[in-house]
Formats: C-alpha cells, structure tokens, sequence
C-alpha cells in the first residue's frame, strides 16, 4: 500500500517533468530553424528536387548570409565536385584549411575533402601531400586507402608495399594477396629490362608474401626460361598445377615450348591432358587441339574436342570440334561444315573475354588487376564463354 500510495504521488511530477523537457526541446528546434537563412532551407528543397544548379546558387547565398555555417561549406564543395567544378572545390576547402577559428576536426575534415578535390583533378602529387598530413590522425585509415591508390595509380609499388603493410588487416580483408601483386609489379619491370636476378628476387619475396601466389611462379618460369634453364622453368610453372590448375592455361604454350627445347613434347603433351581433365579451360584445350592437329591428325583432335565437350559443352569447343571434323567430312559435307563453323566461330569471337568477378568488367586479354574496379586477381584465367553460353 505505501508504495501504491508513492507511485500516486510522484506521476504528477514526472508529467510535469517531461512536459518541461518537450517543451524546451521544441523551443531548441524553432530557435536553430530561425536562424537558419531561408536560402539554406531553398537550396535543401532543390536537393530533393534533384536541382542541384538552384541548390548551388541557394547554398552560395546561404553562406554569404552566414559565413560561419562550416558544415554548409562541406557540403557546397561537395556538390561542385560531383558537378565536376573541381577547382570551385578546391578554393572552398582551401579557404576553410586558411579560417583562424576552425576546430581541429573540421580541419581535418576539410584536409580530407581537399585531398578528394585533388584526385578528380588528376593531381595526385598535390593529393598525395594533403593525405600524408592525415597520417596518425583520426582519419588515418581513409588517407591510407587514398593514398595506397594515389601510389597504384604513380606505378609507385614500393611505397605502395609500405602504405599496404601499415594497413590493418582483419577477418574480412588481408593485404597479402596485393602486396604479392605490387612485388610482381616490380619484378615484371625487372624481367623487362632483362635484369633477371631482381626480377627472381622480387618473384620469390611475392612468393614469401603470399605462397598462393601464382603470378610468382608464372615470373620466375619465364625467367629460367630466359636464361636457357628450361627444367628450373618447368619446375616454377608446374607449382601453377599446385596452387591452382585452372591457371595453367596461361602458361601452356610456354610449357610445350619448354619441352619442346627438351626434346620431350610427348611429355608436355601428357601433362597438359592431365590438366585439362582437371579443369575446363578453352585456352588449354586449344593449346592441346593444335598440337593433336599438328602431330597425329584431324581424327585424334576430333576425338580430343569430343571427350572435352562431353565434360564441359561450349560453343568455343563446338568450333574446334567442326574444325577438326572439316579436314575429314566428305568434299559434298565439307563447305557445310566449314560455313557453320564460321557462323559459330564468329559468334563466339565476339562474345569470348575474361570477366572480373567483383564489377563483371570484360576484356579480350587477362588482367591481373582489373581496369575498371582495381581489383587484383578478380579475373578468373578462363574466358567468360566457358560458363556464360554454356549449350
């Protein structure tokens, strides 16, 4: 009963409380509103409205009215850098870094969005200053991705090693699989400028980064095979089969030529076979389908093309079938089989490209960094025909 009596008591008085608290509240928003210019509030209907000009114009005379409304000069420069006015957005970055009276996170914030200008204008040098003063700041995270890709975007793989091995690794994302890239990078331009103990060298520190690294070992091959050691060649590429075979068809023809030099072909031709019964690769097959044409004849391939396309059905092993069966199908049959051949062939010419998992970005040539998302390694090693036009 004594708490029953109590609780009756004080209801009275928590009313009145949060009556109080509303009212001053309301009181707080309709005193912010009114000092709010009208031309702020014009130009936020112009933003709904998707009139990004008039907001402009209604923001510009907002500020004049206010000069001091930080948050409103971030998001005037914003809108002309999504319009493209990047140095309109610069200056009005700029003149917020130079203001006396900023607070130190709004200064930062400002550096930030400086830095933004700066790369849509292509100016990665003036970008790549205004991200490293962000270093160690609360903002440390985002300068480093900017700056990972200012460096990505300069070739500049040594400070991009730097920038990724400073970067925080979790669950979700490992910096291992691109720092193993940026070390190819290097060693790649090694291996073009003929300097062959760098480019090993910078092969096998990708490997020590990354052991799935098969880019590495398609590097080290070549270089063996540069300086005439065709075994320590097939050896690196064979590694390929190990981390993983589908890869293989980009090192084919390199592994018959190794042989080849060998004097072994029969050897190389096993071993790819073993491949392809492993995995579904058109490039591999075709490397295989000419060496059968060449050596033991149209009937052979026939049967090569034949086996594949009962494994994995393709238009693009559907031509190779027809080639091989027009070297022997009658003189009456042959120029049927040889038009429908060039139907097929042509159709798939066209459609035949590598594809990027992460943004679906086609192209004729592999890539192992994706031109349209920056992604390394989202290319699989086998053209997108093979499993978009299945029959």
């Amino acid at each position: 009963m004594e708490f029953e009596f109590w609780w009756l008591l004080s209801w009275p008085l928590f009313f009145v409380l949060g009556w109080l608290a509303a009212r001053i509240d309301i009181k707080h928003i309709i005193s912010e509103s009114r000092a709010l210019p009208r031309s702020y509030l014009a130009g936020l209907n112009y933003l709904l409205a998707e009139q990004p000009d008039k907001a402009i114009d209604a923001f510009l005379e907002a500020v004049q009215v206010a000069p001091d409304t930080v948050e409103l000069h971030f998001a005037l420069g914003q809108l002309f850098r999504r319009r493209g006015e990047v140095d309109r957005a610069i200056r009005m970055h700029q003149s917020l870094i130079e203001r006396e009276d900023l607070t130190p996170e709004y200064r930062l914030q400002a550096l930030e969005e400086l830095g933004e200008d700066y790369l849509k204008a292509g100016l990665l040098d003036r970008a790549e200053a205004a991200y490293l003063q962000l270093k160690g700041s609360s903002r440390d995270a985002s300068a480093k991705e900017a700056l990972l890709e200012i460096y990505q975007q300069e070739k500049n793989w040594q400070r991009a090693i730097e920038i990724a091995q400073s970067m925080p690794a979790d669950n979700s994302h490992r910096w291992d699989k691109e720092i193993a890239n940026f070390h190819c990078e290097i060693a790649a331009q090694a291996f073009a400028q003929s300097h062959f103990e760098a480019a090993k060298e910078g092969a096998e520190t990708a490997l020590a980064c990354n052991r799935k690294c098969v880019r590495a070992n398609i590097i080290l091959g070549d270089v063996h095979a540069a300086q005439s050691r065709d075994e320590a060649a097939l050896e690196a590429w064979k590694q390929i089969g190990l981390q993983d075979p589908a890869f293989m068809s980009l090192v084919a023809e390199r592994v018959l030529e190794a042989y080849r030099r060998l004097g072994s072909e029969d050897k190389a031709i096993q071993l790819l076979r073993a491949y392809l019964e492993q995995t579904s690769s058109l490039d591999l097959l075709d490397t295989v389908f000419q060496w059968e044409m060449q050596n033991q004849g149209p009937d052979a391939a026939y049967a090569l093309v034949r086996e594949q396309l009962k494994r994995s059905p393709t238009l693009l092993g559907l031509s190779k079938l027809l080639e091989a069966a027009a070297y022997t199908a009658p003189p009456e049959r042959k120029a049927d089989v040889e038009m429908i051949r060039g139907m097929i062939h042509g159709h798939t010419r066209r459609v035949a490209r590598y594809c990027c998992h992460d943004c679906g970005f086609k192209a004729r040539q592999f890539y192992w960094r994706c031109p349209a998302c920056g992604g390394w390694e989202t290319y699989p090693p086998r053209r997108s025909e093979e499993f978009d036009l299945t029959l």
